[in-house]
């Protein structure tokens, strides 16, 4: 937190919090950008459809660029193409649904009989036809007039011989332009709406690389090559997924048709249509899409084979195309959480309508891709992606900080099937211990929270069985027939931290079948002559070269040849090098291999000692 050191002093950023003011500022930016969207969606909507269609049809001009094309004419063929396309499937939908309309008083005995049979099926005159008499006469008693207000209305000031007097008004009938305006004025939004859009894509595919300089110096120009790769790279992948994706959900679409149509379904390819536009949007849309044929079979069929064969064709479609094809295609995931889409898709419906929730995903996508690569807007591929905010070491120091070794333990297994027990020591659970010491160092971790850090770790490595343990397990019986390995004492340097990094230590070498064990800080000068034939001294907090000189000469004391290694788990780069017998490392790994130099060629040492946490030995 910045803040000045006196506040009397002159200038802005006397008394001020300038992250909070940041902050503060960014909340009201959000908001007004929130409500510009909101109260311009008429013009931003069809600006939003236009880039996401350009995505689409970007590789498109470039494939008839390679073949000598010019730019004006690929893009102006793409666009008359594409906008005469969408009118052609516009007239289909509307011929298709004025046909399904008519048909629809056919049905009407048909769904009188399904009717009657779940009457039947639920008793007769039992707990279904009651309720229905009960909603009937409830309706009734609404419907019904107010006595004592038809009373009043008959001796109202306009009433001739106790009724009023009826008042019919006549339009006189329109003529030929008037029944045109009636015909022509709810199409004219519309098409008004689609003409804006197919001006825009027209224009952004012309100006297509116009428009990404300018980004980039808004975005980034102090490091315009980075910038411009990272746009490159995110307006390829978002073109490839957004061209996959409509051609898989047009596929779709067509076998959802022809299915249809082998079953016997009145206006398949109505049906299909709706299938491929409804899939784009995420979780309903296929629900959506299995509903209206499913409902229509059940009108259209005398029986229950035709609905039944409808709802069989979407129960197999959508999961082979969701869960096999699609992850095949484009990966296992859209690169947004579910959380997320789901966030998305409430917060685009209710900011543009229906066509806000069809575009939900494909605008949140474009989000976070931006955020992946363009530094300032980082915060959208946090929030929003599918990649863990946090790292395996940030993660472990989280559940440690609040005392949890069992989501620990979890995580833990799952870092371990992708990996070794080094990696996983060395790369995690050590980044984890710096974490902590970093923050000690800085006055915001107490002896408190470090000792529950502590703990925890030792609850966490009791659970977590070493991948050498099963075979030490079947060799139990031979176990009395090796020699004994090198005893080793991990002695953890003063504090709850360095404690936890003996603890690591010392399962580390149990694993590899070295005899362990953990002594509390300041053990040095309480241990026995020949009590360990070799001695680790683990430091996380800050090591002195007076400190370290003094443990080591108070080890040595006893001259038995016992060996020193400190373990600096703090030092960047290569360990420091020791005056005298000891020797230094800074990983796990590291110390691991040192002690291991003691023991026998020929046979591996077998574990004598389980971890326990450091300060009960």
């Amino acid at each position: 937190m910045l803040q000045s050191q006196d506040p009397s002093l002159p200038g802005p950023a006397a008394g001020v919090d300038l992250p909070g003011r940041d902050r503060l500022l960014a909340f009201f930016t959000a908001i007004a950008i929130v409500t510009v969207l909101y109260v311009g969606r008429d013009v931003f909507v069809p600006i939003a459809v236009a880039i996401l269609l350009s995505f689409v049809l970007a590789p498109v001009i470039l494939v008839l660029r390679r073949v000598r094309v010019p730019r004006t004419a690929a893009a102006v063929v793409v666009v008359i193409a594409t906008f005469v396309g969408l009118l052609a499937l516009g007239s289909v939908i509307a011929l298709q649904t004025s046909d399904l309309v008519a048909e629809l008083p056919k049905y009407r005995f048909n769904l009188s009989e399904k009717i009657r049979s779940v009457k039947e099926a639920t008793g007769g005159s039992g707990t279904f036809e009651r309720t229905m008499d009960m909603i009937q006469d409830l309706g009734r008693e609404l419907e019904a007039p107010d006595p004592a207000k038809a009373v009043k209305e008959e001796a109202g000031p306009f009433a001739t011989g106790g009724r009023p007097l009826p008042v019919e008004i006549r339009q006189p009938p329109p003529g030929t332009l008037g029944t045109l305006s009636t015909v022509m004025a709810p199409l004219l939004h519309p098409l008004a709406t689609i003409g804006i859009i197919f001006i825009f894509v027209l224009f952004i595919l012309l100006q297509r690389e116009d428009l990404r300089n300018r980004f980039v110096r808004l975005a980034g120009a102090h490091d315009m090559q980075r910038t411009t790769a990272a746009l490159d790279d995110a307006a390829r992948r978002l073109s490839r997924f957004f061209l996959t994706q409509v051609a898989l959900n047009a596929a779709f679409g067509t076998v959802i048709g022809l299915g249809l149509w082998l079953i016997g379904v009145p206006s398949p390819l109505l049906f299909g249509i709706a299938a491929a536009v409804l899939r784009f949007v995420p979780y309903v849309g296929a629900a959506v899409a299995a509903a209206l044929p499913i409902g229509f079979a059940l009108a259209v069929d005398p029986g229950w084979t035709m609905v039944f064969s409808a709802f069989a064709l979407f129960i197999v479609v959508e999961p082979l195309v969701g869960h096999v094809i699609e992850p095949l295609l484009y990966g296992r995931s859209t690169g947004l959480s579910p959380v997320a889409v789901i966030a998305a898709a409430t917060f685009w419906t209710w900011l543009w309508g229906p066509i806000g929730l069809l575009l939900s995903t494909p605008l949140t996508l474009c989000l976070v891709v931006l955020g992946r690569h363009v530094e300032s807007l980082e915060f959208l591929d946090v929030a929003l992606g599918d990649r863990p905010p946090l790292s395996d070491s940030e993660l472990l120091y989280q559940r440690l900080l609040a005392g949890d070794p069992i989501e620990a333990a979890a995580s833990a297994e799952d870092v371990l099937r992708q990996t070794d027990l080094d990696a996983y020591c060395d790369g995690v659970v050590l980044p984890a211990l710096k974490l902590a010491q970093r923050d000690a160092a800085r006055g915001a971790l107490d002896a408190e929270r470090q000792a529950r850090i502590r703990d925890t770790l030792a609850d966490l490595l009791e659970h977590l069985p070493a991948p050498e343990e099963k075979v030490a397990a079947e060799d139990a019986d031979d176990a009395g027939s090796r020699p004994e390995g090198p005893s080793v004492l991990v002695l953890p340097a003063r504090s709850a931290l360095d404690e936890a990094a003996a603890q690591l230590l010392v399962y580390r070498l149990i694993a590899d079948g070295v005899a362990a064990e953990a002594a509390a800080p300041g053990g040095a000068r309480r241990l026995a002559t020949g009590q360990a034939g070799m001695v680790v001294l683990a430091y996380l907090s800050p090591a002195t070269p007076a400190h370290r000189r003094y443990t080591i000469r108070t080890l040595s004391r006893d001259r038995t040849g016992r060996r020193v290694v400190v373990a600096d788990f703090m030092a960047e780069g290569p360990p420091p090098v020791l005056q005298g017998e000891a020797a230094a490392v800074s990983t796990v790994k590291g110390a691991v291999e040192a002690a291991q130099m003691e023991a026998p060629a020929s046979e591996p040492a077998a574990p004598a000692v389980v971890p326990v946490r450091a300060g009960a030995a």
